[in-house]
């Protein structure tokens, strides 16, 4: 009897000491919880409650957002909903995130609201090498220290309220897949030495100052699928150097810049490619031929531009949003291409020195189109021939 107690104390010993150990054992690292502790403080505002897991003498591991790996935090996901107008943090970022030394990605995406200067404790992290901070309103200079960052795999302020030149420094993160400054207020130019990052996918400074002519330094991307430079200042010519993208560039996006010169006859070569936007240039001349050959693409924008007549006969196999108006076009009528394309969400041929009337006009699909507008021409008849259209503009000229 005396041999069973004894087991008995020893097991019950084992279990006690068993469930003292393991939530030692499974909690978070106390420099990651005091790392995110100090960020929860440095926010002000958080109506949708979306730290409200963080609550200190808890395993950090287990707060709604963040990730580990053998006790250490190594991923933190803060996410907004942009659809939803409460979803948003406001305050700034604690410098103190750089006590999550093991941290490897950090997503602070659609937050709306944090401020402050360029996060300096990006400095303190040897395993980041994923950055998303997005859809804020960090402000400031990016600055030339960045180029210490060289283990970066991604690097995106996309949409803040940066200023000043990109940092030629930015050339020594030579591992970057993705660039992402997109939607800030940096002005200068390009710098030449960004051609370094050759493993770059992603390329995207739309919606900034930037100025100059666009380098001509493409040949450099072999792996580049998205190239956005839209709503900047930049003048010159389309670079000679952009063919060397055409096997794989999926988004083209040149739009709302000061070009000039032709559209290049290289552009058909494209076969991959999905969406081209030169529209709001000063381009001239003729459209290519060559852009025959661009069957898989979805969005073709080369609106208020001085391109002239012809206009070549596409081969597209469905085109969901076309825009040629305000050139100096004379097609007539609606491109027999376009009236065949089996699926067009929005189809803009304002002032395109078209004649016709409506009931003549027979497309394939007609509850596919969300918007038309043919504004700026000579068309008569009645809009209810085409069916069920969310918008649709005749306009002046009719």
């Amino acid at each position: 009897m005396k041999h069973h107690h004894h087991l008995f104390l020893l097991l019950l010993l084992f279990f006690l000491t068993l469930r003292l150990l393991t939530p030692t054992s499974a909690a978070c690292h106390v420099d990651d919880e005091t790392g995110l502790l100090a960020f929860k403080s440095g926010i002000t505002a958080d109506p949708s409650n979306m730290l409200t897991s963080w609550k200190k003498g808890t395993d950090c591991c287990t707060w709604s957002g963040v990730q580990c790996d053998n006790n250490r935090v190594t991923q933190l996901f803060v996410t907004g909903q942009p659809d939803k107008p409460n979803s948003f943090l406001s305050g700034t970022i604690s410098p103190s995130l750089s006590k999550l030394t093991f941290l490897n990605g950090i997503y602070l995406q659609d937050l709306r609201n944090l401020t402050g200067p360029f996060p300096a404790f990006v400095f303190h992290l040897p395993n980041l090498e994923y950055v998303y901070i997005e859809n804020s309103k960090l402000s400031g200079r990016i600055p030339t220290s960045i180029g210490n960052l060289t283990q970066l795999d991604v690097l995106s302020f996309y949409f803040n309220r940066f200023t000043g030149p990109i940092p030629s420094s930015i050339s020594k993160l030579t591992q970057l897949t993705q660039l992402k400054l997109g939607g800030n207020s940096l002005t200068g130019s390009i710098p030449n030495s960004i051609k370094n990052l050759n493993k770059l996918t992603f390329l995207t400074l739309e919606r900034n100052g930037l100025s100059g002519p666009i380098p001509d330094f493409f040949a450099s991307f072999p792996e580049l699928r998205i190239l956005r430079l839209s709503s900047n200042k930049f003048t010159g010519k389309i670079p000679a150097s952009i063919s060397a993208l055409a096997p794989k560039l999926i988004y083209l996006e040149l739009g709302h810049n000061a070009l000039t010169g032709q559209i290049p006859e290289f552009l058909g070569n494209f076969k991959t490619l999905d969406t081209l936007d030169l529209g709001h240039n000063m381009l001239t001349g003729t459209v290519p031929t060559t852009l025959a050959k661009l069957t898989k693409i979805f969005n073709l924008d080369l609106s208020n531009n001085q391109l002239v007549d012809p206009f070549p006969q596409l081969n597209v196999k469905g085109i969901e949003s076309l825009d040629l108006s305000y050139n100096k076009f004379h097609l007539k009528e609606i491109p027999k291409w376009v009236t065949s394309s089996p699926i067009i969400y929005s189809l803009k041929l304002a002032n395109c020195g078209i004649k016709m009337k409506l009931e003549d006009w027979k497309p394939a699909q007609t509850y596919y189109y969300d918007y038309i507008d043919l504004s700026w021409n000579q068309i008569t008849g009645n809009i209810e021939a085409l069916g069920c259209i969310k918008e649709f503009g005749i306009g002046e000229g009719a």
